[in-house]
């Protein structure tokens, strides 16, 4: 289905997912599928948590026990294929690049949009950085319902 939609089907994105008791602790969720010469993530991570190895080419792959779920690959991934997802309670906690105006801001309620660019739940804002380092690329932390923690991309205001 990637191939023929650009969306990945339920199989692959779950495949990059972690269990519930790794997301209990922020992680990134690195959704490459393909390979590519691309590793903004590797050179950006501070905790030397995520690998590419000797072929720029390869995937990403992520070391669950470095990554601290800070988000600075998030905004280094130029194809925004990166995000952090965490558990707490009956809520998803995602840190996501955004790179659309006006930004949102802390406390609105937003629509969630899954990789098909349905709308699929309503989440609030609970942070919104942006500084130099991030080439007007904002880091956005949004709670959405657990039950859309496979589905959710990004946010539509």
């Amino acid at each position: 289905m990637l191939d023929k939609t650009g969306v990945p089907t339920k199989d692959l994105v779950l495949s990059k997912f972690f269990d519930e008791k790794t997301l209990y602790k922020p992680k990134a969720i690195i959704e490459c599928y393909e390979e590519i010469p691309c590793n903004p993530c590797s050179t950006s991570c501070p905790f030397d948590a995520i690998h590419i190895g000797q072929n720029i080419n390869d995937i990403p792959k992520l070391d669950v026990d470095l990554c601290t779920g800070c988000g600075i690959c998030v905004t280094s991934c130029p194809g925004l294929a990166i995000m952090v997802a965490q558990i707490k309670g009956e809520k998803a906690i995602f840190k996501i690049a955004y790179e659309q105006y006006p930004l949102p801001k802390k406390g609105d309620i937003v629509k969630g949009i899954n990789r098909h660019g349905e709308e699929i739940c309503m989440c609030e804002i609970l942070n919104v950085k942006l500084n130099k380092n991030q080439d007007k690329t904002a880091l956005i932390e949004v709670s959405v319902p657990l039950e859309y923690i496979h589905d959710f991309i990004t946010v539509r205001i």
